[in-house]
């Protein structure tokens, strides 16, 4: 229980008014009497009266003042012994006046506060603030950049005050006043220098116009950077404490809705039964407070350009957290509730794909549908790079193309009866024992005629006798093929063969389908049989040719 501070006394107006008015608080004042040089004062704590001015005037005794419940100004005590103290660190107090900066404080007063030369370092402000707040907040900014803020040290006024356990009134800190005996104003150089009342009210008014801390800032900065102490184990504690910290701020700039729902879910989904004593949220319930949750925080309204669909933006956070290897604290055991909950649907669900494996699967098939597309236009790039920027322009992510290259890249992308058909080749010679040749009154001079799916004539200006040797790959034959009775050596067709050899060494299926024969050398064999293998291997590049028209399959 915190003490309500009285109403302010009614005081008598003094020639220094304007001094006194700096310092309105005036219940359960402290006071010493003045001590021998080179001993510390004994101060007592006066709570039967409020200090008056003419006392002030009076100077019998050294005075000091607590905080009420508001405030507009706050201080920092660094003794002369202190690490932070100008004698011992040049940089410190510019380095605590950069972290108050934030809050708006700007401009200060410093002064030592007695003979012993430690420093008072005053912050006036225009607007009245919380005390506790205020307390709140000037201790944990400091002490989050590193000061250690305790007695001998450096101190806070109004300090940093906790409910009393025995539900006692808990008074803030008193300070001494300035301008007392041994304490004088300082300049840039931490130089003493002259001063009276009415300077040093000149100088307050004017830094209290350049320092203002804007309404709700103290609450939001206390938010963001208070670590609590929860009852919960210490490495939990600093998770909890971490996503705060990452949440708090809310929205700074554009771009942070994704990141921010993610860690938002995230301590909804562990964290929120420890924080309101209730049961963990799943399903639509944590939907709903990961919405409630990010339309409260500050910038949301600002920086947020998923407004529109932040609904279903949680969703998917929800769903991803409740399959995730995460679990509400002390359930003991990473239970996946989303899926627990699909178990008990009678439609079986079993089987039913998670949420990460039904979009795995709605990749994989627009991939496919790509590339299908891209075939049905005969418009498929070669090369693996036009290929991946053209299934780009399809609105499939990079990092998805990389992941299921199987899908779409020219050093996997293989037809499956072909593949068959190379890992498993049938014997040259047994194929063509397995076929009967076909008188046709067509000649050619070329082995193989144009194909096209069906079935083709194959037209020549050559004499020679032509026989069709089917090939079975369901709607083709091959009308291309000779008499080896009429080859019995490579002389009598020279000219034909030539012409075989010149497009076998410019045919890459001849390397690519059989890499270990020659086929130059078994063309110039003079052997028919060899002859007959070799024709055959040629033959079944062109088929392949045929067959991977529009893929990939370049020569190695």
């Amino acid at each position: 229980m915190f003490l309500a501070s009285p109403p302010e006394p009614c005081l008598v107006k003094e020639s220094n008014q304007a001094f006194f008015d700096l310092f309105p608080h005036r219940f359960d004042y402290i006071y010493a009497p003045h001590p021998e040089p080179g001993t510390k004062p004994h101060w007592q704590t006066e709570s039967r009266h409020p200090l008056t001015n003419r006392l002030l005037n009076q100077s019998s005794y050294l005075y000091g003042v607590r905080f009420g419940v508001k405030t507009r100004y706050c201080l920092l005590d660094i003794d002369a012994g202190s690490p932070y103290h100008p004698d011992r660190d040049g940089f410190a107090v510019q380095r605590i006046l950069g972290v108050l900066e934030p809050l708006g404080l700007t401009r200060s007063l410093i002064c030592t506060s007695s003979y012993s030369g430690g420093l008072h370092i005053y912050f006036p402000f225009q607007s009245a603030q919380k005390t506790w707040e205020l307390g709140a907040t000037l201790t944990i900014l400091l002490e989050n950049a590193g000061f250690s803020v305790k007695p001998g040290c450096l101190e806070v006024f109004p300090n940093h005050r906790s409910p009393n356990p025995q539900g006692k009134p808990s008074l803030f800190n008193a300070h001494r006043l300035p301008l007392q005996m041994g304490s004088y104003l300082l300049n840039q150089d931490f130089e003493p220098v002259w001063t009276d009342r009415f300077n040093f009210v000149q100088q307050w008014q004017s830094s209290q116009e350049h320092n203002e801390i804007p309404p709700r800032l103290l609450s939001r900065i206390l938010k963001q950077n208070q670590r609590k102490r929860y009852q919960i184990s210490g490495k939990a504690a600093k998770f909890l404490n971490d996503l705060n910290a990452e949440i708090e701020l809310g929205w700074t700039d554009y771009g942070q809705t994704n990141y921010l729902l993610g860690r938002i879910a995230m301590r909804t989904y562990i964290f929120h039964h420890v924080l309101e004593g209730s049961t963990p949220l799943i399903g639509q319930s944590l939907v709903d407070e990961i919405v409630a949750v990010a339309r409260s925080l500050p910038g949301y309204q600002e920086w947020c350009q998923h407004q529109h669909q932040i609904e279903h933006r949680a969703a998917e956070w929800a769903r991803c957290v409740e399959n995730s290897h995460y679990f509400p604290y002390g359930t003991g055991s990473c239970i996946n509730n989303a899926q627990h909950q699909r178990s008990a649907e009678p439609s079986g669900s079993q089987q039913s794909l998670n949420w990460n494996q039904q979009r795995s699967e709605n990749t994989k098939e627009r991939i496919r549908q790509a590339i299908a597309d891209l075939l049905n236009q005969n418009i498929l790039p070669t090369q693996a790079t036009a290929r991946f920027k053209a299934l780009t322009r399809y609105g499939i992510g990079g990092a998805s193309l990389y992941r299921y290259k199987d899908l779409w890249h020219p050093n996997f992308l293989v037809a499956p009866e072909d593949q068959d058909f190379i890992n498993n080749p049938l014997n040259p010679s047994d194929q063509y024992t397995q076929l009967e040749p076909v008188q046709s009154d067509q000649h050619s001079s070329n082995l193989l005629a144009v194909l096209d799916g069906n079935s083709a004539q194959s037209v020549d200006s050559s004499d020679q006798a032509v026989e069709d040797f089917g090939i079975n790959d369901g709607n083709t034959t091959v009308d291309a093929g000779f008499d080896c009775s009429t080859h019995g050596s490579a002389d009598a067709d020279a000219s034909y063969w030539h012409s075989c050899q010149h497009s076998c060494q410019h045919s890459h299926w001849s390397k690519r389908v059989l890499p270990q024969l020659e086929t130059e050398q078994l063309l110039l064999s003079g052997n028919s049989s060899r002859i007959l293998d070799a024709e055959w291997w040629f033959q079944s590049g062109q088929r392949l040719g045929w067959l991977f028209r529009g893929f990939p399959l370049k020569p190695p």
